[in-house]
């Protein structure tokens, strides 16, 4: 019980940073390697503050601060110095490791005998490992409120617009540079946040903990549009989180298997590899189901029945 507890709470702060893989990959539709970099980022702020006496809460928005500033610096790259996206990601990925151990001053920092978010008189009453539950809950629903009220306004439809048809968008009178520039920032903002929310959850920073976050956020993000199939732009937020916590799940009951923890990686990225597959698998079962059945998929006739 206690292992699901904390998978379940784990789920929801790693769903943060598929949060923020949502907003570039599925909106801006960019390939956005940042996020391991600022990921780290965050988490390195974060804990480099806390231990220098500042307010964790303070911290933590730092930490939203940090990871924005890696996804400017992305955004600047791409936008004004006319580096391909991934390229310009990967770049700033690269740095932030050598930024990391300069906030840090060594290659890991310990939060041990520290005040946290995850620690203090409120969550020390709560059963075990329900302080990632309740702060990871916490933060998911201020995330999902203020994202679902930016994309509502004028700014937030202009970034949606930006993503979905860049040339109307531009006809328009959209400043497309602009709104990729705020997507970027926000998105490796929201993953910056999750980083700092790991670090004190986890209870250190390590300028490699950002290795492999992207297969975390990718696997978060296309577990929820797999189960949950087409929703609206708010319910497609809360789907993340939900496919976040499906995965770390997952992941809980194939170690319990017997697997080793050294393998984790390699499942990670099995299991991502199976969920991006599960869509195609469905339209092929599907059209053989039809096939099966005498009837042809282009047939007009049963494009209306469906």
């Amino acid at each position: 019980m206690n292992l699901l507890t904390s998978a379940i709470g784990q789920g929801m702060l790693y769903g943060i940073t598929g949060i923020g893989l949502f907003l570039s990959f599925r909106i801006l539709r960019f390939p956005d390697m940042t996020i391991e970099g600022s990921f780290p980022v965050g988490a390195a702020v974060c804990v480099t503050c806390i231990t220098n006496g500042m307010s964790p809460f303070l911290a933590t928005l730092l930490a939203f601060v940090a990871g924005g500033l890696a996804g400017l610096a992305t955004g600047v790259l791409y936008t004004k110095g006319k580096i391909p996206v991934l390229l310009a990601g990967i770049l700033v990925m690269t740095a932030a490791y050598s930024v990391n151990l300069r906030i840090m001053g060594k290659s890991n920092v310990s939060l041990l005998n520290t005040k946290t978010l995850f620690a203090n008189k409120f969550v020390d009453s709560l059963p075990p490992y329900f302080n990632s539950v309740i702060i990871g809950l916490i933060v998911v629903i201020i995330t999902f409120v203020v994202l679902n009220y930016f994309l509502q306004t004028n700014l937030g439809q202009a970034f949606i617009a930006t993503g979905d048809n860049e040339a109307m968008s531009k006809s328009q009178g959209i400043k497309t540079d602009t709104m990729k520039i705020i997507g970027l920032v926000v998105s490796n903002g929201f993953v910056g946040l999750s980083g700092g929310l790991v670090a004190q959850n986890d209870g250190y920073a390590d300028v490699n903990m950002g290795l492999g976050v992207i297969v975390i956020g990718l696997a978060a993000v296309v577990i929820g549009e797999v189960v949950y199939g087409n929703l609206t732009m708010g319910q497609r937020l809360i789907a993340v989180i939900f496919g976040s916590i499906i995965y770390r799940i997952v992941i809980l009951f194939v170690l319990q298997l017997g697997f080793n923890t050294n393998d984790l990686k390699l499942i990670s990225a099995i299991v991502l590899a199976i969920c991006l597959m599960l869509p195609a698998l469905r339209d092929k079962f599907q059209i053989q189901k039809v096939i099966e059945k005498g009837v042809k998929p282009n047939d007009p006739s049963h494009a209306a029945t469906k």
